[in-house]
């Protein structure tokens, strides 16, 4: 029988992958995620989530499909207050100083 080898994921696929910038990658892509899903939830094309939004639907079809690099994470909370959203942001200490913190979208 041969045995296969795997690495055990730290959680952040981003961090796996070597980003630096790993936690704000995961946490536009949780926020992208739940912005799809509220224009699912509100029954919107996407047209006329990019008339909410103020792009054209191209740019909805590539947040909807996960493509991020044209959105950086103030454009994606003016999404999410455009869809008319609350937003909230908590920041607490939670780490020895000097050690990266963590993003997270909820």
């Amino acid at each position: 029988m041969t045995r296969k080898a795997y690495i055990v994921s730290s959680g952040n696929v981003y961090r796996d992958l070597g980003f630096g910038d790993a936690e704000e990658r995961l946490a536009k892509a949780h926020l992208a995620n739940r912005i799809s899903a509220l224009i699912a939830q509100e029954g919107l094309t996407q047209q006329q989530a990019a008339d909410i939004l103020g792009v054209d639907q191209p740019k909805v079809s590539a947040l909807v499909g996960g493509n991020l690099s044209g959105f950086s994470m103030d454009r994606l909370l003016r999404f999410a207050l455009a869809l008319g959203y609350d937003v909230h942001l908590t920041l607490r200490r939670h780490r020895p100083s000097g050690t990266a913190g963590t993003m997270r979208v909820a």
